[in-house]
């Protein structure tokens, strides 16, 4: 495979910044992520943004499919042309927007779940994680790197800064693990930080009571939004139409300080404050006891 600075030499190619393209330029680096990935050779995987194909040759040597999904038109012609210069055949170009691709709708065509795989930009990041929980079911696991401080907050711990939205929606249905650190000398053009490897494995079951899942959502999204308030404002102050009573009762029902604000909370307490907010609204004058 030719090197990404030879091959936008040769094909007149400009990396897009707004399109976050840093591409991997070190094949010794791509083989490892592949190793450490843990495919099958029967195994389907989505590559999101191939690029110049750094993580899509090893690749398809390791599984039996991969569907390559690239947004910019000129970087799939030449990833294509490489491709059958190559004589790489089990490798399919889509040229198209990930955040527009149906997930389910691939693994019911590939006749099994996927593997989703890719270096993603940073201003798309939380939007494909979104859309990844949305399929976990088609879509069971997913290896995929991010600039070094984006990890650390997919990451963190309950009760600092770095801990936000995405980070309890991927605890509530996730276990990650850190698989490499890649250097920003390993790509071209070089980023500003380095980056980091994530192996995302969703649940096959909830680890949680019942409780109603795009309630939760909108909960969790509703307490992050205005997150320098305490829980019991941040949900007065949101689209839930919670009063403050029903606010503080909840949360006293579910074991919480309503004076505690939203970074502080697991994802077992955001399912206990809506199971116990849904139980309000069944019965608003309940105290719970």
């Amino acid at each position: 495979m030719k090197s990404p600075r030879l091959l936008c030499r040769i094909h007149g190619l400009q990396p897009q910044k707004q399109l976050g393209q840093n591409f991997l330029a070190d094949a010794a680096t791509a083989q490892t992520i592949v190793e450490r990935s843990g495919l099958r050779p029967q195994d389907t995987v989505v590559e999101i943004g191939p690029g110049l194909g750094a993580l899509t040759f090893p690749l398809s040597q390791a599984v039996q499919t991969v569907i390559a999904i690239e947004k910019d038109a000129a970087l799939a012609r030449v990833l294509e042309k490489e491709l059958l210069d190559t004589g790489t055949a089990n490798v399919r170009v889509v040229q198209a927007d990930v955040l527009e691709i149906e997930l389910p709708a691939l693994a019911r065509e590939a006749g099994q779940p996927l593997t989703v795989i890719g270096n993603l930009p940073y201003n798309i990041s939380s939007q494909v994680l979104i859309q990844l929980i949305a399929a976990r079911r088609q879509v069971p696991r997913a290896v995929l790197m991010f600039q070094k401080e984006l990890s650390a907050r997919l990451r963190a711990a309950p009760g600092g800064r770095d801990y936000g939205r995405i980070t309890v929606l991927l605890r509530y249905c996730a276990d990650i693990r850190r698989l490499a650190t890649v250097r920003a000398a390993h790509f071209f053009p070089t980023p500003k930080v380095d980056s980091e490897v994530l192996d995302i494995r969703f649940r096959p079951q909830a680890l949680y009571p019942p409780h109603d899942e795009e309630r939760l959502f909108r909960l969790i999204a509703a307490s992050f939004g205005q997150r320098r308030k305490t829980l019991k404002n941040a949900l007065c102050a949101s689209d839930l139409r919670v009063s403050a009573e029903a606010a503080a009762r909840a949360l006293r029902q579910a074991g919480i300080d309503p004076a505690r604000r939203a970074e502080t909370l697991s994802a077992a307490e955001f399912v206990a404050l809506e199971i116990s907010l849904r139980g309000l609204a069944r019965d608003p004058a309940g105290d719970g006891t």
